[in-house]
């Protein structure tokens, strides 16, 4: 059975009893994609997924952790990298700035045709683990296209929070697992059972409410977006007033959110200061106008140019 009570986790049933079918089955595709919302349990789902295949094989108390440090003979985990100071970093080893760029390389997918050519070790199976498969570039995309439609005895399970980034052609030779979001009602659950460790990080700017709304039905997201709140500097919260209508207060708000802040804290501020803008305003066009600057950071645009041309046109413009 798959249990993933012990991940403290909502459990999207739908997947779960489709997972315990397949193991029961014994049956496994080549490839299975889990895609769905960030922060929805992909991760943690696949993880004990992996874990149950390799005990149908070999029963080991050790295994989960063995898979979570990369370390058990017969997984592969491939995640995005970057590079700094001319070494290549994975995401794992250390979160990169705000002007790193991670993607999945050619090199890392070349690796998996090595580890499948070695003989299994403990399983029948070889599982390959892709986090953010949308991080794959052009060239790794084609070449695990490639492997893809090689027989093997591997097993790839990729996941990603945008399918559509995906080659068509991976998608159609992977066996699609769908995340759903949840409810508002069923996130509301969660902060109530984990009140403990949730409830005492959450200050009073930042109401319970908004919290579970911006969170976008992922019980991560909450999790994310606490931690977030806490790490912005008291003059960035004390400066929340939106919209501002100052010039020179535009100029030093953005100058101290490019120095001050990482790129998701960034993202985190727009989505929190759009929900305070609509509260006070009801205005679309500056809901917009926050949406398209998220689009802007996201796209590598220099954040104190992009924060300070937003602001301005806010503040300028007859909205």
């Amino acid at each position: 059975m798959l249990d993933l009570k012990t991940e403290n986790l909502l459990i999207n049933k739908e997947v779960n009893e489709n997972l315990e079918r397949i193991l029961k089955r014994n049956l496994f595709s080549n490839g299975y994609i889990f895609y769905g919302p960030e922060g929805i349990g992909k991760k943690q789902t696949a993880i004990q997924f992996i874990k149950e295949i390799f005990n149908q094989y070999s029963p080991n108390s050790y295994i989960k952790e063995k898979i979570i440090d990369n370390n058990y003979p017969d997984f592969l985990l491939i995640e995005p990298t970057y590079f700094l100071k001319g070494n290549l970093i994975n995401r794992s080893e250390s979160k990169p700035s705000k002007n790193k760029k991670e993607i999945i390389r050619i090199e890392q997918i070349r690796n998996i045709k090595n580890f499948l050519a070695q003989k299994s070790i403990e399983s029948k199976k070889k599982i390959v683990l892709i986090i953010d498969a949308d991080l794959l570039n052009e060239a790794a995309s084609n070449c695990l296209l490639k492997i893809l439609e090689e027989p093997t005895n591997g097993i790839f399970i990729l996941l990603t929070s945008k399918i559509n980034s995906l080659l068509d052609t991976i998608i159609s030779r992977c066996q699609l697992i769908r995340f759903k979001s949840f409810s508002y009602q069923q996130l509301e659950l969660f902060v109530k059972n984990n009140s403990d460790s949730l409830i005492v990080d959450i200050d009073k700017e930042l109401k319970l409410e908004d919290l579970i709304h911006s969170a976008n039905g992922s019980p991560g997201k909450i999790l994310e977006n606490i931690k977030l709140w806490n790490e912005l500097p008291d003059s960035i919260k004390e400066n929340l007033d939106f919209p501002l209508t100052d010039n020179l207060e535009i100029l030093n708000f953005s100058k101290l959110i490019s120095e001050e802040l990482e790129i998701d804290q960034q993202i985190f501020l727009i989505n929190f200061v759009q929900k305070k803008c609509w509260k006070k305003t009801k205005n679309k066009k500056i809901i917009k106008k926050l949406e398209d600057l998220k689009v802007n950071l996201n796209n590598f645009i220099q954040p104190r140019l992009a924060w300070e041309v937003t602001l301005l046109k806010i503040a300028i413009e007859d909205l």
